[in-house]
């Protein structure tokens, strides 16, 4: 998306717990804009949005770090949904801009049958510290999904939900969802923002060292995306429009 209003306009659809809506817009079935209007829901959305003033150094900063990882999840999961097809299943984004969890799953079926093809766990970091994001916070989540433990419930449980559309009751999409779990099918994807000095390829590259500290996958299943941000970013005191 290149129009930055236009991709504005699909975040705040999001923020007033409108994805199913967002989605929608993406598909060029419904114009740019909330399907329904309610004061509550934007005032809501406007105070996410907005750092408020009076906080000390450390809470502001926290504040920032909350607000452009909700901002960034949404783009990520829209840049996603541009490329997807009905076979494609995504994760819907936080509304709370502090929920944990996974930060994106994107589920894929096969053309012609309901089973899995491919799972992409997503880690979408917005931060002035890539490297470091990616060392000490990325890694570490992938490391363990990957031994199917720690995180296996989670990845079953979510899987689930966004593809129990596609089956005719939930326990056949639960056992459809298993394929979830092998790393024959598994895909990781690491987003981070960048500035604009982390320019070529070989940059970008050592910003994921050690990613192939995931054994027993492929190199084309570890993917490495980056989000180049020019400029100062939106001003913390600003009013939300």
């Amino acid at each position: 998306m290149a129009d930055f209003q236009e991709l504005a306009k699909i975040v705040a659809v999001i923020a007033v717990g409108q994805v199913v809506h967002a989605a929608r817009i993406l598909d060029q079935l419904e114009k740019n804009a909330p399907a329904i209007s309610i004061p509550q829901l934007n005032e809501a959305a406007c105070e996410q949005l907005t750092i408020k003033s009076g906080l000390n150094p450390e809470q502001e900063k926290a504040a920032r770090a909350h607000r452009d990882g909700f901002l960034f999840e949404c783009i990520s999961w829209i840049a996603t949904r541009q490329g997807a097809n009905d076979r494609i299943f995504q994760k819907d984004p936080h509304i709370s801009a502090t929920s944990q969890g996974l930060d994106g799953l994107v589920v894929e079926l096969e053309p012609m049958k309901a089973q899995i093809k491919t799972v992409t766990i997503c880690e979408d970091k917005c931060t002035d510290y890539p490297r470091n994001k990616f060392r000490d916070e990325v890694m570490p989540t992938f490391t363990e999904h990957h031994g199917n433990q720690v995180r296996g419930r989670e990845l079953l449980a979510t899987a689930v939900d966004i593809i129990k559309s596609k089956f005719t009751n939930d326990t056949e999409a639960l056992i459809a969802a298993q394929r979830v779990m092998e790393l024959g099918r598994r895909r990781y994807r690491a987003a981070l923002t960048v500035d604009a000095t982390i320019v070529t390829p070989a940059k970008r590259a050592k910003l994921f060292k050690d990613y192939n500290g995931l054994a027993g996958i492929e190199q084309s299943q570890r993917i490495g995306a980056t989000f180049v941000m020019s400029g100062d970013r939106r001003n913390p005191q600003e009013d939300c429009p």
